[in-house]
C-alpha cells in the first residue's frame, strides 16, 4: 500500500461519497487508489468548479465536501471556492498534488509553497511530508472542518511521498460533542428577555448549522418575538409563520430596519457578523443584545452582548423558554411593519411588464417550489432580489454566498445539491456574468445525470456594478458586453433551451423545465431599471410605526 491508497483509505473512514476535482500529473496516485474505492470521483471542468460543488455540498449535509486539483495552475483556480467555503462557515477538504520534496529547494516546473499559499483562505492545512503521518493528518482535517465554526482545511501531497510505501490505517472517528451553556448565563438571558418590551430575534446561518429550526421556532412563538434572518439564515422560521419578519442585509437601509429603530433587545441566535455587519443595524451600539451560539461573540464595537450564552443552540432556546414569563406583553412594535412587507412583496405577482422586473422573477420562482425544493443563488443583482424577495419554509432552501459572495458559485452548487437530494427541484438562479464564469460545469451536470433548471436573469452587463456606479456617481462604465444565444448554447451541449418572451411565459416554462430529464437553461430578459427604482424607494423610508 503507498500513501495515496492510505489516503483514500482514510477518506472512506471519514464517510467521503464524492470527490469533485481534475485529474493532473501530480495526483496520479490518489486518481489511481479511487479506482478501486468506494468514492466517487465527479471529474469537473474547473477546478473552481469543483470547489463550489464541495462547498455547497458541505452546507447541505454539514460534512466536509472534498475537491482535488494537482498543483501550481490547478491549486490557485481551486482557492476561490475554497475561500468562498471558509467564509461561509462550509466544512470543505481541499487536496492538492504538489512536486516531490526532492525537487521543493530549487526553481521547478509549477513549483508553489501550497501551505503558504492556503493559510489565508482556510483554518488549518499541512503538507504530509511523511507517509506514516497520513491518518493523523486526515483525521485532523475533517476534525477541524466540522467543528464550530466550520470552514475549509487543506492537505497538500507532494507526489513522491503519494508514491511511497506506507504501512497503517485510519484513525477512528470520534464524536462532536455537544457542549451546554452555564445555568447563570441562560437566568441572566431569561430575566432581559422578561422585561424587555420590545425585544426581537436576529437569526444567521449558525442556527442551520446547529439544525436549530424547530426550537427557534417553538422559542419565537412561545415568548411572541418576531425574528428577522440573515441572508443565510433563511428557512430557520417558516416564511409564512405570522411572527416571521423576512430578511435583512441589504447595504441600504430598508424597511425591516425600522425594526432595529424600535427594539430594546436583539436576541441573536447563531449569528454571525460576517452575514451582516451590525454596524448596520446598531451603529451606535445602544442596543443591548444577547448572544446565542456555539461560540463566543466576535469583537466588535457594535456588538457587545449583554449576556453570551455559549453552548447548543437548541438546548439554550428550550431552557430560556421555559425560563421566561412574558405573559400579558402586548404585540411587539415590530409587527406593524409585516403587512407592509406583505404587500411590497405581493405587488409584483401579476405584473406583466417586460423585460420581466426582478421581483416579479422571482415571486414567480418562489411559486414553482416546493418548502423542500432548492434554489442556489449566484452573485450579482439578481443576489439582492433573491436575498430580499425569495422566502423559504424549510432552512438550507435557499444557498447564497454571502460571506466571500463569489460569482460563479450557482451552477456547480446545483450539481452538487442535485446529488445530495436527486428528487428535490433545483434552480440555480445566476446573471448572465455569473453565467458565463462557470457555465462548462452544465457538461458535467449532463455527463453524471443531474437535471436542474438554471435560470438566467439576462441584461447583457455587470447589472449589480451599474447599480453601484449609478449610485455614486449617477453613471456607469465598462459594465456591459455581449452575449451568446444561450438557448443554442445549452443545446449544443446537449441541454434543453427556453428563451422567456413575455412574463406570462415565465411560470409554465418553469414547470415544463422542472420536469425534463436533463439541465436546462432558461434566458430571461430581465429590467434592471428597478435597481434604481428600488434605491429611491429605500431612500424615503420613514420609521413611524
Amino acid at each position: 500500500m503507498n500513501t495515496a491508497e492510505l489516503l483514500v483509505r482514510c477518506l472512506e473512514n471519514e464517510g467521503v461519497q464524492y470527490i469533485f476535482g481534475l485529474p493532473g500529473e501530480e495526483n496520479l496516485e490518489v486518481i489511481n487508489a479511487l479506482e478501486n474505492s468506494s468514492i466517487q470521483f465527479i471529474t469537473t471542468r474547473h477546478e473552481q468548479g469543483a470547489a463550489f460543488m464541495a462547498d455547497v455540498y458541505g452546507r447541505l449535509t454539514g460534512k466536509p465536501g472534498v475537491c482535488l486539483s494537482t498543483l501550481g495552475p490547478g491549486a490557485t483556480n481551486l482557492m476561490t471556492g475554497v475561500a468562498d467555503a471558509n467564509l461561509d462557515c462550509a466544512p470543505l477538504v481541499a487536496i492538492t498534488g504538489q512536486v516531490g520534496t526532492d525537487r521543493m529547494h530549487i526553481e521547478s516546473h509549477q513549483y508553489l509553497d501550497l501551505v503558504a499559499m492556503f493559510e489565508p483562505v482556510t483554518k488549518w492545512n499541512a503538507q504530509i511530508v511523511r507517509p506514516s503521518i497520513t491518518p493523523e493528518i486526515v483525521r485532523k482535517a475533517f476534525k477541524l472542518a466540522q467543528t464550530e465554526k466550520p470552514g475549509a482545511v487543506h492537505i497538500d501531497l507532494p507526489e513522491n511521498i503519494a508514491a511511497m510505501e506506507v504501512t497503517g490505517k485510519p484513525l477512528t472517528v470520534d464524536d462532536n460533542s455537544r457542549m451546554y451553556a452555564s445555568y447563570r448565563s441562560l437566568g441572566d438571558a431569561a430575566m432581559l428577555i422578561a422585561k424587555a418590551k420590545n425585544p426581537l430575534i436576529l437569526v444567521g446561518n449558525g442556527a442551520i448549522r446547529s439544525k436549530a429550526s424547530q426550537a427557534l421556532t417553538d422559542f419565537a412563538t412561545r415568548l411572541n418575538i418576531p425574528v428577522v434572518n440573515t441572508f443565510m439564515g433563511k428557512g430557520v422560521i417558516p416564511y409564512t409563520h405570522p411572527l416571521a419578519m423576512w430578511t435583512i442585509g441589504l447595504q441600504q437601509r430598508d424597511l425591516i430596519n425600522c425594526a432595529f429603530d424600535e427594539t430594546d433587545l436583539v436576541i441573536a441566535v447563531g449569528y454571525d457578523l460576517i452575514e451582516y455587519s451590525p454596524k448596520k443595524w446598531n451603529a451606535l451600539g445602544t442596543i443591548p443584545i444577547i448572544h446565542i451560539g456555539e461560540n463566543r461573540a466576535e469583537v466588535d464595537s457594535s456588538y457587545i452582548p449583554r449576556v453570551e450564552i455559549v453552548g447548543d443552540i437548541s438546548d439554550a432556546l428550550n431552557e430560556i423558554m421555559h425560563r421566561v414569563d412574558r405573559s400579558g406583553k402586548p404585540d411587539p412594535h415590530a409587527l406593524h411593519l409585516r403587512p407592509s412587507i406583505l404587500a411590497d412583496y405581493e405587488q409584483y405577482a401579476d405584473d406583466e411588464g417586460f423585460p420581466v422586473k426582478p421581483q416579479k422573477v422571482v415571486y414567480d420562482v418562489r411559486q414553482v417550489m416546493g418548502a423542500e425544493d432548492i434554489v442556489i443563488s449566484d452573485v450579482g443583482a439578481h443576489k439582492i432580489w433573491m436575498a430580499r424577495h425569495y422566502h423559504c419554509d424549510r432552512p438550507n432552501t435557499c444557498i447564497i454566498s454571502n460571506g466571500f459572495a463569489a460569482m460563479g458559485i450557482a451552477i456547480p452548487g446545483a450539481v452538487a445539491a442535485k446529488l445530495v437530494y436527486p428528487n428535490r427541484k433545483i434552480i440555480a438562479i445566476t446573471g448572465d456574468g455569473g453565467f458565463m464564469m462557470n457555465m462548462q460545469e452544465l457538461e458535467t451536470a449532463v455527463r453524471i445525470g443531474t437535471p436542474f433548471v438554471t435560470l438566467i436573469f439576462n441584461d447583457g452587463g455587470y447589472g449589480l456594478i451599474e447599480w453601484k456606479q449609478n449610485i455614486h456617481f449617477g453613471k456607469s462604465a465598462h459594465v456591459k458586453f455581449g452575449n451568446p444565444d444561450f438557448v443554442k448554447l445549452a443545446e449544443s451541449m446537449g441541454l434543453i433551451g427556453y428563451r422567456v418572451k413575455s412574463a406570462i411565459d415565465l411560470i409554465p416554462t418553469l414547470k415544463e423545465a422542472l420536469e425534463q430529464s436533463v439541465p436546462t437553461v432558461i434566458d430571461c430578459p430581465v429590467d434592471y431599471r428597478e435597481n434604481m427604482v428600488f434605491t429611491r424607494k429605500v431612500g424615503d423610508i420613514t420609521c413611524a410605526i
